[in-house]
């Protein structure tokens, strides 16, 4: 079982109240993965999200005639998974483990019961996937950007993931 204590370490969660969290940590497992683990198959069926304790996953994008290129890299306190929230729940990116990760992975359909029960937690759900989606959007064109600077070109996009500044979840 998770504990509440916990996940309010979790920068993306400190909104929660105490009742939201117990329930976000009932609906909650430990899960590990080994290092090279395919945690998600772009265009494959989204139905859970996990937030990353420790370890690094790398997320990628296909790209026709270049293959799988990385996008992201999320490491310990951030969230990888939102589109299992949006029609038709499939995955925007890929995802594979870098190294071991331990995390807590969260069921896609358990968590859109609790935001249905609860509107508050469902919008403060919403926000914090949402911020994830910002990040993760901002990190993409950041990497594109990179990817297809012309030779002349000396400005540099930033780095592949977020910073603390942001205030964001990755």
């Amino acid at each position: 079982m998770i504990a509440v204590d916990e996940l309010s370490r979790f920068a993306q969660l400190t909104s929660l109240t105490e009742a939201e969290l117990a329930a976000l940590a009932d609906a909650g497992c430990d899960i590990s993965y080994p290092a090279g683990w395919q945690l998600i198959t772009e265009g494959q069926t989204a139905d859970r999200c996990w937030l990353i304790r420790e370890g690094t996953v790398s997320l990628d994008a296909h790209v026709p005639g270049r293959g799988d290129i990385a996008v992201q890299t999320l490491g310990n306190g951030d969230l990888l998974g939102w589109s299992w929230l949006m029609p038709p729940y499939r995955w925007h990116f890929g995802a594979h483990t870098v190294e071991p990760v331990r995390a807590i992975e969260f069921d896609s359909a358990r968590l859109t019961e609790l935001a249905e029960l609860d509107p508050v937690f469902g919008r403060a759900l919403n926000r914090m996937l949402l911020e994830a989606v910002l990040e993760r959007l901002q990190a993409t064109r950041a990497r594109l950007l990179d990817l297809y600077r012309g030779p002349g070109d000396t400005a540099s996009p930033g780095p592949l993931t977020g910073t603390a500044e942001s205030g964001s979840s990755r």
